[in-house]
């Protein structure tokens, strides 16, 4: 990737896909050239959290919401440290945005991280695209960067797949650290950062739970060093079949019987590690409005989903596993597609999806409740 100075409304700019596809706009956020897999959003609102969420590194996340920088950028709603996305566009920009919290804008905020988009293009062309086409490798070019479109498709191709990537490790923290519990300390969890949200920990400490949140390369030694009465596997990016250190650990963790939660990419995991094989979405699920049934309750809840990978389980039957009894728990009412698992006959369950729900719908919060019992049942 390589930026200069803010854009927006400027600089002639222009995306192409790897089929040859192509799309005119303007610059916004930074000006210069950016590779990534696109993929497209379809929440109204939570763009910040979405920018943050390391589970989009190496992605040019199209908005399908067609104004998008109303609320401007302000320093509590970040998932992470940074912004992820490779790349970002939107159909039309706010010109000024409008919230109590916010400190600058959102093409300020890619600008100064250096984060290249587009803006003014048919984002509704381009979603309608990759739906038909699939989830491909694209490039978005600005200022300087616009050059002849063969020359740039020709860069294009060149860029990496997100098929057989291995990026858990590349925004993962280096260092261990604790998140304290909420008020008095009823449990201690072992977090497995493969690219956590910065909700998730919060959302465990708001139920008495003190994390310690360990790098994606932690051995099982470590993990048990820090006492844990569970073990949670975070989101992240990536293809799952690259995993075999989390694979091996998780499988570690299920000999000993632990309590044991994964979230996203740690339900691919989880998958893997129960003798499940996982494959690419066409396009993927990403956005904060897709509808899930828990099969454990019937319940059917709006959801955050941010996945193009999923574990390839017998919907309708219990598979049996070195560790038990399995079953998907969880499934996508749009395409079937599974968005849980869980063990019978050990404390180990995980969803494809974010229950920690930033920037919401919080209609699956519920699952950390549910870890909680989990960690419950096993002192007992």
């Amino acid at each position: 990737m390589t930026t200069s100075t803010r854009g927006a409304g400027k600089a002639p700019a222009v995306l192409v896909l790897e089929d040859g596809r192509s799309f005119r706009g303007r610059a916004y956020g930074a000006v210069g050239e950016t590779f990534g897999e696109a993929v497209f959003s379809t929440g109204m609102t939570g763009y910040q959290e979405t920018l943050t969420d390391p589970s989009y590194h190496r992605q040019v996340v199209v908005m399908t919401a067609p104004h998008v920088g109303n609320t401007g950028v302000n320093d509590e709603d970040a998932e992470s440290k940074r912004i992820w996305v490779s790349g970002y566009v939107v159909r039309d920009p706010a010109r000024v945005p409008s919230n109590w919290r916010s400190r600058r804008s959102l093409d300020e905020e890619l600008a100064a991280q250096g984060v290249v988009g587009i803006s003014g293009i048919d984002t509704r062309a381009l979603t309608r695209h990759l739906r038909e086409r699939g989830a491909m490798r694209v490039g978005i070019f600005s200022g300087n960067a616009v050059q002849d479109e063969g020359v740039l498709l020709a860069k294009v191709r060149q860029a990496p797949e997100m098929k057989g990537a291995d990026l858990s490790a590349e925004v993962a923290t280096e260092q261990a650290y604790v998140v304290p519990a909420a008020g008095t300390k009823k449990f201690t969890v072992a977090a497995i950062d493969l690219g956590i949200k910065g909700m998730t920990p919060h959302r465990m400490a708001e139920r008495g739970i003190e994390v310690h949140v360990l790098p994606a390369t932690a051995t099982l030694d470590e993990v048990y060093a820090v006492r844990p009465d569970g073990v949670f596997f975070s989101n992240g990016p990536g293809d799952p079949a690259t995993a075999d250190h989390p694979v091996a650990l998780m499988r570690g963790v299920l000999e000993r019987k632990t309590p044991l939660f994964g979230i996203c990419f740690g339900n691919q995991i989880l998958g893997r590690a129960l003798g499940f094989g996982t494959y690419k979405l066409k396009y993927g699920h990403r956005g904060i409005n897709q509808p899930v049934q828990d099969r454990t309750t019937g319940k059917v809840e709006v959801t955050a989903h941010n996945h193009g990978f999923a574990v390839d389980a017998p919907l309708d039957k219990v598979s049996d596993t070195e560790f038990g009894r399995a079953e998907v728990s969880h499934v996508c009412l749009n395409d079937q597609v599974v968005e849980g698992l869980q063990l019978l006959d050990q404390p180990a369950f995980s969803v494809q999806y974010h229950p920690e729900a930033a920037a919401g719908p919080h209609d699956a919060a519920y699952l950390f409740d549910r870890f909680v019992s989990l960690m419950e049942g096993q002192r007992a």
